[in-house]
């Protein structure tokens, strides 16, 4: 497959040299101030320990029920990470009955959905979705106090925000973008994933990536100078991302795979390196 990545590296991270609505000439102060502002909203990465009536597991089945909700309703991809991102937010500030952690998850999409989607599923989509379990009253009232709980701030970084640029930067083609999707999707099922922050997931899928295609320096200076991650930081998780790639296709939660099984995805789930 062509690499699209032909770009200068002056233009990478703009998106295209040519079309001034990618603001190149801002990228690197704005992706500097996502770095930042990153690390000021993460959940607590332990926060299930103080959860009476949930689990890990609960959790994980939840957010592989999300990605299909995500599919069938063919939303953007920063729509899935904020969902997770406000999901993990509200869960470590507010214990939930496990009757409604799928309420919890349905207003997530709905709030973030609100955000990032030109025309986003309405609240009769998501009662629809629940198989009615919750009500429109229910999905609106859990709204607001979402929300109240948040203080209303939402939007906040996620690997969405970081994809682009570093994948440009590295010089990904689109098979090759589309693998490190697929390892960052993996991770967001699993609870433990959530210690490392955006950039340094996105970074370890984009490492992992990179050894397993076979290049010659996987994690070369100009990642580390945009990234500030160095290969030894990000090893923990390349080892984490590899555990969750070698037992993707026995895992009993299929819906990411599936996913990245499809020809919209180059089918990289099937294997990788592809031959």
């Amino acid at each position: 497959m062509q690499n699209k990545c032909t770009l200068d590296p002056s233009q990478r991270w703009s998106g295209d040299g040519d079309n001034i609505q990618h603001v190149g000439e801002y990228a690197p102060e704005i992706f500097s101030l996502l770095l930042k502002e990153e690390v000021k909203h993460l959940p607590r990465h332990n926060y299930m320990e103080f959860q009476k009536d949930i689990n890990a597991k609960m959790r994980a089945i939840l957010m592989d029920w999300l990605v299909e909700v995500h599919m069938k309703y063919r939303l953007r991809n920063e729509t899935l990470y904020l969902t997770v991102s406000t999901i993990d937010r509200y869960l470590t500030q507010m214990p939930v009955l496990r009757k409604k952690l799928q309420l919890v998850g349905v207003v997530a999409m709905f709030i973030a959905a609100k955000f990032e989607e030109i025309n986003p599923p309405g609240v009769n989509d998501y009662e629809y979705i629940t198989d009615n379990a919750y009500t429109k009253e229910d999905i609106l009232n859990m709204e607001c106090q979402m929300l109240t709980t948040l203080n209303f701030q939402i939007v906040v970084p996620t690997a969405a925000h970081f994809m682009d640029r570093l994948q440009r930067i590295n010089d990904c083609d689109d098979c090759h973008s589309e693998f490190v999707h697929y390892l960052t999707e993996l991770a967001l099922l699993e609870i433990r994933m959530t210690r490392f922050a955006p950039s340094h997931l996105v970074s370890a899928a984009i490492l992992l990536s990179n050894e397993l295609l076979g290049r010659m320096i996987p994690w070369p200076p100009v990642m580390q100078e945009h990234t500030n991650h160095s290969e030894e930081q990000l090893r923990p998780c390349v080892e984490e991302l590899r555990s969750l790639l070698e037992g993707a296709a026995v895992h009993w939660l299929q819906a990411v795979r599936k996913k990245y099984q499809s020809a919209t995805h180059h089918r990289v789930a099937n294997g990788w390196p592809r031959p």
